[in-house]
């Protein structure tokens, strides 16, 4: 399949975009191409696909379930007790759900962590999109949880063939206090020998600092380095309280962290991310939005936003989370996150491409696209979005919409009744 994006808006020039199979093969003026779908790009401008690099597909089902609660009571009681009645048609529609709200928001590559992996895979695989998928990994110190932990983990490791190269298996302990030593050792091991990216939440809480030093002598990251954990293949969700050490250890290793701005406001997790810190030391940086029980949506460009906005006002200082940063976060580092070559629209590149509609009130006037995007825009303005160079959405619709919203919709109320 090939299409051919003619007279659309690339950065600040006017061009035609030519995509053969999954890739961008040439970007220029008055292209003079054959292709088997061409799209008028006049008034919409061309920008890459999101990456969510952290979130909870399945958990679309809880949206609105516990609202307003702490991070552990939330878990402990809501949470937690809810998804023990979970069953795996309710992953699989609520992976639905959530592949189709990310769609309608320009989402293309999401990193997620749930239970019941090959039900979101499906579903993943079905949509259309990208993920860097994990199997959340629970033991709370317990041999027999761990032991089945770890059968799991290979089973799904050895369905691999089975999926679209679109999905990458990927290893997710859960947190620190919620994964014993044991098994992160061992989680990290698997992972090594087998070329995988790690993705764990870290540092989300003043208590799990605290908790960290009780228990281990020492803070989160420190703790994690003592164990031979960290890598460059580690990415971690949250990451607020980190200390300079912390930081500079992060560096030292090359591992990512994901800024979540919703889910820590909504939770009172903390306001503080250190930004402008990870930065200056070299840490790679990403936005995710959570679940939806926590952040509610699945929408990167209210994520940019709330991310900018946050910092700026949190430190006091209005030159932090620029827009052009904001954007880059959320694209760039698709392929340092996850290893998919995507993230920006050069050639090349894989063809992950959204159009943007500009003929809206909120993108006018167009003085500076990256501006609007960061800080006027929601996912509403994406008209149509391209993954792996097959049209997923074109005039905001997305084939088959109206019976994943029922489905899961149902699924979501039996879940809660069950």
């Amino acid at each position: 399949m090939s299409i051919l994006i003619k007279k659309v808006q690339l950065n600040n020039s006017i061009c035609d975009i030519f995509i053969e199979g999954n890739t961008i093969k040439k970007i220029g003026v008055g292209l003079d191409l054959l292709a088997d779908k061409v799209i008028d790009g006049s008034k919409k401008a061309a920008v890459p696909g999101m990456t969510n690099g952290h979130t909870h597909a399945a958990m679309t089902l809880m949206r609105g379930y516990a609202d307003d609660m702490p991070l552990m009571p939330w878990l402990e009681k809501k949470i937690w007790p809810l998804e023990a009645k979970i069953t795996n048609d309710d992953v699989y529609w609520g992976a639905k759900l959530a592949c189709l709200e990310m769609i309608k928001s320009g989402t293309t590559l999401m990193v997620d962590m749930y239970h019941r992996f090959p039900f979101t895979a499906k579903a993943v695989d079905e949509m259309g999109i990208r993920g860097m998928l994990t199997h959340a990994g629970f033991d709370f110190n317990q041999r027999e949880l761990s032991e089945i932990y770890k059968s799991d983990i290979e089973q799904f490791f050895n369905s691999m063939p089975s999926y679209s190269d679109r999905i990458k298996f990927a290893m997710g302990p859960h947190a620190i206090y919620s994964v014993s030593t044991q098994l992160l050792k061992w989680i990290r091991d698997f992972a090594s020998n087998n070329h995988l990216r790690i993705q764990t939440h870290l540092s989300e809480t003043h208590y799990e600092v605290e908790n960290a030093k009780k228990v281990f002598g020492m803070r989160p990251v420190e703790y994690l380095k003592s164990i031979g954990f960290l890598g460059p293949d580690v990415s971690f969700a949250h990451g607020i309280y980190l200390s300079d050490d912390e930081i500079k250890i992060l560096a030292d290793y090359g591992c990512q962290v994901v800024h979540n701005p919703a889910s820590n406001m909504k939770l009172s997790s903390g306001a503080k991310f250190r930004y402008a810190d990870l930065k200056n030391a070299g840490v790679p940086i990403s936005i995710g939005t959570d679940g939806t029980s926590s952040g509610n949506n699945l929408d990167m460009y209210e994520a940019m936003k709330l991310a900018s906005l946050l910092g700026k006002v949190a430190w006091n200082d209005p030159t932090i989370w620029k827009a052009e940063d904001t954007f880059a976060i959320a694209t760039e580092v698709a392929e340092t996150l996850t290893g998919f070559k995507t993230g920006k629209i050069e050639e090349g590149f894989l063809a992950d491409v959204c159009l943007v509609d500009l003929n809206r009130p909120e993108m006018t006037p167009n003085f500076n696209l990256i501006s609007n995007l960061v800080y006027s825009a929601s996912g509403n303005v994406v008209d149509t979005v391209i993954c792996d160079g097959k049209v997923l959405m074109e005039n905001r619709y997305v084939p088959g919409e109206e019976e994943i919203i029922e489905k899961a919709g149902k699924a979501a109320f039996n879940l809660v009744n069950r």
